[in-house]
Parts: structure tokens; C-alpha cells; sequence
């Protein structure tokens, strides 16, 4: 498995990762043995580094990536989140930073992962009301403690990543990143190179919809959380298929999927970057795994840039509450 390193963190890491968040909640129906079989299928392959979080299925994601890596702990690279705070109904209660929330969220996410230390360590969203000098602060003594060993922020704004990459070194920036949400090329993506900070790319296939599986709104089940996304919906729907239509057409003439040239797409943009595209079902993994050995021209990569440009999805990529705590 081809490796890459987080910005200059020293953490090194799998060049494609493995998003747990769906196999706990948000897209649908689960099926937790397929779920643990599909991180173990992870781990023979190589993709060995692991995102979850706290917050997916009320911490259920994390004892299920626990339970999983049993007995296998030194052969993962693990990543979690903390500061999406939810009841145990799953009712969103807002987002903490505050440093003595930050000491409590990690001994409980050790607790449920059954582990003594975290690899990378994420504050999910940016606490408006909590200094981030503060936030990172806190985080910087759990690294002191050995409960941590690197650090990194999600979504954050260039104005956040700076001051609190003066704080302690920040190793990676977590943001969605792909074919049709772009905007990180303006001023994120260069912030990052120039402070050294890896960029670990969440939602590398827009949610599903650059496979090419979604063909109509119905195709979501009842308790996939997209059919309230508005990207999924009405006008933006038929408009996101032509974009998709468009990867199809060109993935068709590589020989390979929609999937796999969108991930390639994502490798191709630069050595500090690694996709964490989410599945719990084998098969896709390894599709998705197949991306790696997808070499794209400069013609290529042109022609996808004509189908994809920067701003070419229709809609928010969140619901409007959503993108509201997003820090700017």
C-alpha cells in the first residue's frame, strides 16, 4: 500500500483512508458484521488508516471500530473527533471546544474504542464561543499525557488553522474536498502547504453521488440523511447528474469507474493530500482501492477540470442549520 505523510507531521499514513461514519449511522440501512468485516478487508489490503468520530450513532461508531480493531491496534493509524455534541436520542446540542470538555470527550472516546492512545486527534467544528488558543491548548496537553500523538482541526477557517497551528503544530486539516466541493483551492489548500499541515479529504466522492449509483431521488431510503441535503434535491439533482454524467463519460474511456477517477482526481492534486472516501460494504472498498493504480494525463486531468470546475455542484453542500456552524 502506497503511503503518504501529513504535511510535515512525521505521521504517515495510508494514501487512501477508510470513512466509518455510514456504518453507524446517516446513509441507510446497517449491518455491523459486513461493517467489521469491511475494516478487516481494510486492514489485509492496507488501508489502514481509520476515520470516526464521536458524534456518529452517539459513540455506537466508535465501540464498532474498536470491537473491529481488537488485537490489531499497532496496525492501524486511528483518527477521531470531538465537539459535535449530541444527546444519547441523537438530538444536537451544539458544539464544545471548552478545555475541560476536550479532556472529557477524549477519555471517553479511548473508553469506547478500547484503545490506550489516539493516532490523530480532531476538534470536529470550530467553537465560536471558545478561544481556539484555548481549545488547541487542551488538546496540546493530551498529547503531553500520551493519550494523543497528533493533532488536527475539520473544517476550519484559514484565520482558525493559523492560530492554532502557533499553539502546537496541527498535522492535518479535515474538509470536504472533491470533484463538485472544490472551494478549499482558493486559500485553505495553500495555507496548509505553507504551514505544513497534511489535508485529509472527507466526503471524496460527494456523498455517493460521483459513483454514479444514485440515478434518482428515490434511490435513497427513507432514513438517509441526503434526502435532506440540497444537493439531492429537485433542480440541483438533475443538474449534479450532468456533472456526474460528464466523470462517467471520461472514467468510461479510462477504463476504470466513476469512483475510481474521482479518487484518482483527488491523489493527483498533491502528495499532502489523502481521500477518506466512507463504505461499509467490502466490494466498494475495494473498488475505491483500484483508484490508486489509476495513473491520469495531463489531457485527462484537463478535461476533468472542464467537467468539474470550481463551483459547478448545484446547491449548499449542507442544510442551511448545517452550514451555519461552519466556521468561516
Amino acid at each position: 500500500m502506497k503511503k503518504r505523510e501529513l504535511g510535515r507531521s512525521g505521521l504517515e499514513v495510508s494514501a487512501l483512508g477508510l470513512g466509518c461514519m455510514g456504518m453507524s449511522e446517516f446513509y441507510g440501512s446497517l449491518d455491523e458484521d459486513e461493517s467489521i468485516r469491511t475494516i478487516h478487508r481494510a486492514i489485509e489490503m492496507g488501508l489502514t488508516f481509520l476515520d470516526t468520530a464521536d458524534m456518529y450513532g452517539v459513540g455506537r461508531n466508535e465501540e464498532l471500530v474498536g470491537r473491529a480493531i481488537k488485537g490489531r491496534r499497532d496496525d492501524v493509524i486511528l483518527a477521531t473527533k470531538f465537539g459535535n455534541v449530541r444527546a444519547a436520542d441523537g438530538t444536537p446540542l451544539g458544539i464544545n471546544g471548552r478545555p475541560e470538555y476536550v479532556k472529557q470527550a477524549c477519555d471517553a472516546s479511548l473508553k469506547r474504542l478500547g484503545v490506550d492512545h489516539i493516532d490523530l486527534y480532531y476538534q470536529h467544528r470550530v467553537d465560536p464561543n471558545t478561544p481556539i488558543e484555548e481549545t488547541v491548548g487542551a488538546m496540546a496537553d493530551l498529547v503531553q499525557a500520551g493519550k494523543v500523538r497528533f493533532l488536527g482541526l475539520s473544517e476550519a477557517s484559514p484565520r482558525t488553522i493559523a492560530k492554532a497551528n502557533d499553539v502546537h503544530p496541527i498535522a492535518a486539516l479535515q474538509t470536504e474536498y472533491s470533484l463538485w466541493s472544490r472551494e478549499v483551492e482558493d486559500e485553505i489548500l495553500p495555507l496548509c502547504r505553507e504551514l505544513g499541515i497534511g489535508f485529509v479529504a472527507y466526503s471524496p466522492l460527494g456523498r455517493g453521488f460521483l459513483t454514479g449509483q444514485i440515478k434518482s431521488f428515490d434511490d435513497l431510503e427513507e432514513s438517509d440523511y441526503r434526502r435532506f441535503s440540497p444537493r439531492f434535491q429537485g433542480d440541483n439533482f438533475r443538474k449534479n447528474l450532468d456533472l456526474v454524467e460528464r466523470i462517467h463519460e471520461i472514467a468510461k474511456e479510462k477504463g476504470c469507474s466513476s469512483s475510481q477517477l474521482a479518487l484518482a482526481w483527488l491523489l493527483s492534486r498533491g502528495e499532502d493530500i489523502v481521500p477518506i472516501p466512507g463504505t461499509k460494504r467490502r466490494s466498494y472498498l475495494e473498488e475505491n482501492a483500484g483508484a490508486l493504480d489509476v495513473t491520469l494525463s495531463q489531457d485527462e486531468l484537463r478535461r476533468i477540470d472542464e467537467a468539474a470546475p470550481l463551483g459547478a455542484a448545484a446547491g449548499f453542500r449542507y442544510p442551511e442549520a448545517s452550514m451555519k456552524v461552519i466556521d468561516k
